[in-house]
């Protein structure tokens, strides 16, 4: 009864939203407001929050700080690292409020939490008083919800707002970072206060890159502050990691962290958990396997990838998932179509759609014929398998938007899923069958 009922009222409709803010009050009070006196940073935005809270939270673990994280793919509790399954980058509030007080009980002092407009939205956020807030960019996502982009954006900025209006724990300054470069910025530098500070490239950022440097293993560059300059060497390649990377750092320099540690702790971080993690072969192929779920996201994979590009191809196997944002589709078409060499347009999670209507939303975006570098394989199993098999050598296959999930939500049952079982699977079919 329930489910029929949401069906019937619309996500953004004022008694839906009243519901969910009465829900969170109730969390609240039931779990004792768990969350008063931790210091709590929120990470928000489209891309890359994933990322963001995992630099966070492993770099102040290895300075002895007792944190607890939720991300969109991973859980941090208790030292103790635990695989999110519950598909939501936002927790329902019952579930984060149970899991804030089992870390407080576990002497946890900082929170990192990753945040979704969907949760902004819907008032649970009530009562997390929060002190950091890193802004990492915007792009189109979760239309679904926010009908336009003007309404996404204002939501973001709600909780900029509020930063300032609470009050400090345990003596901490609030503090926001904001990317430079990101869509929308003027609207968030119009609310300018003291503790606001901007990363990335531009010449007028509090933290800036220069000086890129890009090999197999590392990446290179240097930090520019305003009273000082430092190199750093990090093994998470890809652009977006440096703009990751800022953001993480000047949290760190708030807590007190010095430079000289903060550039040893970088070197022992190796990878985030699933995004673009390279799948290990015999094959002298280059398998890839991320999250890339939005237009901009797709865009800066690709486009990161297009830049190590000899004479080999790239092959790029995605799809689109349910009710979410259906405008987003043919743009990520169009992004795929122009980046790479062989699309192989195929299934994510259905949930009530039927993946045909699904592709068939792609299709507009997609600047080719079937059978033109061009093939639609609804079944994603078939089309991973496809990809890997027409690869030759020094090839890169992208494997886009359902990383390391465990189950795929199909029209009538949920099965196990697993898309890097699937590559290895076959890489040990080839390996097997190599004609010697």
């Amino acid at each position: 009864m329930i489910k029929n009922l949401k069906k019937l009222v619309s996500l953004n409709n004022p008694l839906r939203l009243l519901y969910h803010k009465i829900r969170a009050i109730i969390a609240n009070i039931y779990y004792n407001f768990p969350s008063k006196n931790m210091v709590i940073i929120w990470v928000t935005w489209t891309n890359w929050k994933t990322t963001t809270c995992n630099i966070i939270a492993k770099w102040l673990e290895q300075t002895w700080k007792k944190v607890f994280m939720f991300s969109t793919v991973n859980i941090i509790l208790d030292w103790k690292e635990y695989t999110n399954n519950t598909k939501m980058t936002s927790p329902d509030v019952f579930d984060l409020q149970r899991l804030l007080k089992k870390a407080k009980k576990a002497w946890a002092e900082i929170a990192i939490i990753e945040t979704a407009s969907h949760w902004i939205k819907m008032n649970r956020i009530w009562w997390l008083e929060y002190d950091f807030l890193a802004l990492t960019n915007i792009s189109q996502d979760h239309l679904d919800l926010h009908k336009t982009m003007d309404d996404y954006v204002k939501t973001k900025l709600t909780i900029f707002k509020k930063l300032i209006t609470y009050n400090r724990k345990n003596n901490t300054k609030k503090i926001a970072i904001l990317n430079s470069e990101s869509d929308y910025i003027d609207l968030f530098m119009a609310e300018t206060y003291d503790n606001m500070y901007t990363y990335w490239k531009n010449w007028s950022c509090n933290i800036k890159a220069e000086n890129i440097n890009h090999t197999i293993k590392w990446i290179n560059f240097d930090i520019k502050f305003s009273w000082k300059n430092i190199p750093i060497q990090s093994k998470l390649r890809w652009d977006y990691n440096v703009e990751n990377l800022l953001a993480a750092i000047w949290i760190f320099i708030s807590f007190g962290i010095k430079t000289d540690e903060i550039t040893k702790v970088i070197k022992t971080i190796e990878w985030i958990p699933w995004r673009m993690e390279e799948v290990k072969n015999l094959e002298s192929l280059n398998i890839f396997i991320d999250y890339a779920h939005t237009p901009d996201a797709l865009e800066k994979v690709l486009q990161y990838l297009e830049s190590l590009k000899n004479t080999w191809r790239i092959i790029t196997v995605f799809g689109a998932t349910w009710d979410r944002d259906k405008l987003k589709r043919p743009i990520m078409g169009q992004i795929v179509s122009k980046l790479s060499d062989l699309v192989i347009l195929t299934q994510d999670d259905d949930y009530s759609e039927k993946t045909e209507n699904i592709i068939n939303d792609i299709l507009p975006g997609i600047n080719r014929v079937e059978w033109d570098n061009f093939w639609i394989i609804p079944d994603r199993e078939e089309a991973i398998r496809t990809a890997i098999v027409v690869a030759q050598k020094n090839d890169i296959v992208l494997i886009a938007w359902k990383w390391d999930e465990h189950v795929m939500v199909t029209n009538n049952w949920t099965i196990d899923w697993h898309d890097k079982k699937i590559v290895e699977n076959t890489l040990k079919w080839l390996d097997d069958n190599k004609i010697l």
